[in-house]
């Protein structure tokens, strides 16, 4: 093509690389945001908010959502059990969640 490669083209391409990787960490970092927050406030629907997080995050108007939800307030109590039946079976799918934060 008639040109050579010089240092400040490695640069820019380093320079690139770079925008680009830290723009997908910040897309995956927001793409998990509403699952986080449940997991935080020990949302009963921990891990229903952290998958829409994650599978709505392309069309954006699922994860506002989740992410919605994962503020809502859980003093909803299931009459199908009883409360401390309810808060064990939260407590463990918690713990599932942050022993294993890959599993969707």
């Amino acid at each position: 093509m008639g040109f050579t490669l010089d240092f400040w083209d490695y640069i820019t391409f380093v320079v690139l690389m770079l925008t680009v990787l830290s723009f997908l960490i910040i897309l995956f970092w927001f793409a998990g945001l509403p699952g986080r927050i449940a997991i935080a406030r020990k949302h009963p629907e921990a891990e229903a908010v952290k998958l829409m997080g994650w599978a709505g995050f392309i069309t954006v108007l699922p994860w506002i959502q989740a992410f919605i939800w994962a503020f809502k307030p859980t003093d909803i109590v299931d009459i199908r059990r009883f409360p401390n039946e309810v808060a064990k079976a939260t407590e463990e799918e918690i713990e599932d969640l942050k022993q294993n934060p890959g599993k969707l």
